[in-house]
């Protein structure tokens, strides 16, 4: 049988069962003692953030002390899933403002991950934020470099990170076993219909319209801007790919030791017939200074990707080519050639929000820290940049930069000119 493409729900799914499956903790553990408890609040309890709320409340050391969102239902919701004991506010900053939460979790949409992150930095709380880690590259240099300042334990939700899979092919990739690697790929491929053309309406009952818009820019309300499609207008994200890069490019950057591209080129368009904006097909192609190029592909009219997965990461190699996805990998080796996988050699983590609880014990670092999280969430802002260009950009990772393009620049940011919102500095 063919592989059933991967809906993004689809994979909210699966990476909850992965979670519950992967983690350390279990809700039939002994209670922990309250020295070594830990005390949390949720920002954003919508279908990800409750599914975040139910992973690390099964933890025996873990206390969920307040639930924060614009929608009245999602809260209500979240409390119930909490026992019925967490707090609702509907401003996160009263979640910062109470000294017994040590650290929150950052669930919003994209364009709210920056504002609240770095002010929980500034307020002494560790921080779990989603996927992406911001909306653009200059948020998540802020972000980044808050996180640092004030010595907080983060980490960004890239949960298939702490998968065994990843780990493998980061090892085998990292071994030289398949020879020289030239060129790696990442590609989604999968047939919907869109998401239709609603009109403009008015908010739901019991929805802080205006908070949910918070840093964005004011638009009339309109169903597929709200809940879960918010995320293929530009106004709150970049589309599927800043939807998915942190998945799927995690382990060409991991593997091939790697930070960033020095040049980046893209070309798509949207297809479907709706109100949505983000390109639903994209070619992107990133040349990395270490020799090998990355090639990312999605597509929403057909579901036919590369070695019969919808979805995946490929290395081509000299010697053999690996292709995987979240939970299968396997190597084709070339013609005449033969080789054996190496002896595991990187640490393998107690489970992608047990690390985090665990570190915020031991003050070490997670492995997908926000410094990680911006330079792997980093390569979808430049791939849309380039995209929004129309042409080839050179890029300097140091400066983060696009030299002598001030255009290509002026897209790295964006200005937050809605009161009372601002970018704080960190």
């Amino acid at each position: 049988m063919r592989p059933r493409p991967t809906s993004r729900r689809t994979f909210l799914a699966a990476s909850t069962a992965l979670a519950l499956a992967g983690r350390s903790g279990r809700a039939d553990d002994p209670p922990a003692s309250p020295n070594d408890s830990i005390t949390l609040g949720f920002i954003g309890v919508g279908g990800m953030g409750t599914g975040l709320l139910n992973i690390f409340k099964g933890f025996g050391d873990v206390r969920v002390a307040a639930v924060c969102d614009v929608d009245e239902r999602h809260a209500r919701r979240a409390r119930e899933e909490a026992g019925g004991q967490a707090e609702i506010v509907k401003d996160f900053r009263r979640v910062l403002d109470r000294r017994d939460i040590d650290a929150v979790v950052v669930a919003t949409p994209d364009h709210w991950h920056a504002i609240p992150t770095i002010l929980a930095c500034q307020a002494g709380k560790d921080v779990y934020c989603e996927k992406p880690l911001t909306y653009s590259i200059e948020e998540g240099r802020r972000v980044a470099a808050a996180a640092a300042k004030h010595q907080r334990v983060t980490q960004m939700g890239n949960l298939i990170h702490a998968s065994e899979t990843y780990h493998r092919i980061a090892e085998i990739v990292q071994s030289g076993v398949l020879g020289t690697i030239r060129l790696a790929r990442v590609w989604m491929a999968r047939r919907d219909g869109g998401i239709g053309n609603p009109p403009d309406s008015t908010p739901p009952a019991g929805v802080d319209y205006a908070m949910w818009l918070g840093p964005a820019p004011e638009r009339p309300f309109n169903a597929n801007r709200f809940h879960f499609n918010w995320r293929y207008f530009w106004d709150y994200a970049g589309g599927q790919l800043a939807d998915f890069v942190c998945h799927l490019v995690d382990p060409v950057l991991w593997g091939m030791k790697t930070e960033a591209p020095v040049s980046v080129v893209a070309h798509g368009q949207r297809f479907a017939q709706d109100n949505g904006e983000t390109p639903d097909s994209l070619e992107v192609v990133y040349h990395f200074a270490e020799g090998f190029d990355l090639v990312w592909s999605h597509q929403n009219h057909n579901d036919t990707g590369f070695f019969g997965r919808p979805a995946g990461v490929a290395f081509y190699g000299t010697r053999g080519t690996l292709h995987g996805h979240y939970n299968d990998y396997k190597i084709e080796w070339a013609r005449g050639e033969e080789g054996q996988e190496p002896e595991p050699t990187l640490p393998r983590s107690p489970g992608h929000h047990r690390e985090w609880l665990d570190a915020i014990k031991t003050r070490a670092q997670c492995s997908c820290n926000f410094a990680y999280g911006h330079r792997l969430s980093s390569i979808g802002h430049l791939g849309n940049i380039a995209f929004k260009t129309g042409r080839r950009l050179a890029w300097d990772p140091t400066s983060e930069r696009f030299p002598d393009d001030d255009h290509a620049n002026a897209l790295l940011h964006r200005s937050i000119d809605r009161s009372p919102w601002t970018l704080p500095e960190t």
